[in-house]
Order: C-alpha cells, then sequence, then structure tokens
C-alpha cells in the first residue's frame, strides 16, 4: 500500500544481499511503507550493490542505528530458511526487542482472516487465501499458493508456483520446491524439503527429503543442512 502524508515510512534494514535479497528489495519498494536505510550482510564486502542501495557493513552496526531509530525493522532477506532463523536469532540477541518487518508484494492476494508473522516475505502473484496461517519468517515465492485454512510454521517455505492444498499443515523450516503440488489435508513435517515438481499425497515425515510423483522419501536430512540448488527434480527417480 502506498504511503501518504499522514503515514510516513518506516525505516527498515534490508540483511543479506545476494539473490533472494534483491527481490526481497523490490517489493519493499513497491509496498511502500518502508524507508530502507540500509543494507547489511556478514558475507558480502562493502560497496555490493542490492537494488538502489550498496552494503555498508553488518548486522553489528544495528545497535547504534536503533539508537538513532528506535522504530527501525529489519527483514532478514536470506533464502535458506535455517541460515535466515539463525541470522534473526542473532540480530534478536544482539538488539532485543527489534521488531521484524513483513513484505508482501501489492500483486499477491491475500484472503480474510489470515495470520502472516513477523520476517515473512510474500512475493509477486502469490495466493494465500481464508483462514490460513503464515508463522514468523516464512517464504512464499512467486505464483506460489496455500489454500484455506493450510499452516506454514515458522521458518518454512514455497517455492516459486508451489501450490498447496487446503487444511495443510507444514513443519518449521520445511522447503517446499519449485513447483511442488500438495494435496488437501496433508501433515509435512519439521526441516523437510520436498523436490521440484513433486506432488504429495500422503503425509511426508520429520527431517526427509522427499521427491518424484508422488513423492516419496528418498533419505533423510540433518536440521540445518544445505538443500537450496542440490535438491533433484521429481522426474529424476
Amino acid at each position: 500500500m502506498p504511503s501518504t502524508p499522514n503515514r510516513p515510512l518506516k525505516p527498515l534494514v534490508i540483511y543479506g544481499a545476494a539473490g533472494h535479497a534483491k527481490v526481497v528489495f523490490d517489493i519493499v519498494e513497491k509496498q511502500g511503507i518502508y524507508q530502507i536505510m540500509d543494507v547489511l550482510d556478514r558475507y558480502k564486502p562493502n560497496g555490493t550493490r542490492c537494488g538502489t542501495r550498496i552494503v555498508s557493513g553488518t548486522m553489528e552496526a544495528l545497535p547504534l542505528m536503533m539508537g538513532t531509530m528506535p522504530t527501525l525493522e529489519v527483514i532478514v532477506a536470506i533464502g535458506d530458511n535455517w541460515a535466515r532463523a539463525r541470522i534473526a536469532a542473532e540480530i534478536q540477541e544482539l538488539c532485543p526487542g527489534i521488531c521484524f518487518g513483513i513484505a508482501i508484494h501489492p500483486a499477491a492476494q491475500i484472503g480474510r482472516n489470515v495470520s502472516i508473522g513477523r520476517g515473512t516475505v510474500i512475493m509477486a502473484c502469490a495466493v494465500v487465501n481464508p483462514s490460513a496461517t503464515v508463522g514468523e519468517g516464512c517464504i512464499i515465492n512467486t505464483r506460489a499458493s496455500l489454500d484455506h485454512d493450510s499452516v506454514m510454521e515458522s521458518y518454512s517455505s514455497l517455492g516459486p508456483g508451489a501450490s498447496v492444498g487446503g487444511g495443510v499443515r507444514i513443519g518449521g523450516f520445511s522447503s517446499i520446491g519449485i513447483g511442488a503440488s500438495v494435496i488437501q489435508e496433508i501433515h509435512i513435517g519439521e526441516h523437510v524439503v520436498i523436490g521440484a515438481g513433486a506432488a504429495v499425497i500422503r503425509d511426508i515425515p520429520d527431517c526427509v527429503v522427499a521427491h518424484g510423483v508422488p513423492a516419496v522419501v528418498k533419505h533423510a536430512r540433518t536440521a540445518g543442512e544445505r538443500y537450496l540448488g542440490n535438491i533433484p527434480a521429481s522426474v529424476t527417480r
């Protein structure tokens, strides 16, 4: 929603400066409720460009910024669910009481009675249908959909084009891959990775990788194990 003279922009810091952060930057600018004050990153060198700003430091700059801007909010723009949660916890420890922003693209469709947790990012053309619940620090990617009464627990994510039916529960830190489908009333555990293009028609336990049509468990995984960029597509059985 664009800002108005009676509704000043909220100060915001984006933490992260890789590909996902570029999308978050674009959403925040189009959303029109935040003023991006800075971009911080632990691993990108100062001067790295992200959107129309450049990286100017690490999270250690946040306490001083909060001292001058008490209403400052932060969005952790990191695509990996576990890494995003870990960085958010570090920021909370460094800056107790800091508020995490919510970025929702104006082209997303949000139904009635939807709950959206702090730190969540919802991208262009995503759909969240009535009475769905989205936890803290989640990502709902471009053209992904979460149907009525479904729940995404904190730090879970839907890849671009993923479709989730009604009454589904997705456990914390779990990732539903690009173009995957989950039928209604399914329960997906915590720390699960569903591969690209999978069709989930039965419950999936905690801490596994599943892919295929229909999706089957392929192997176990541990919390924090890397998954972005190395999960096979469902056609690879």
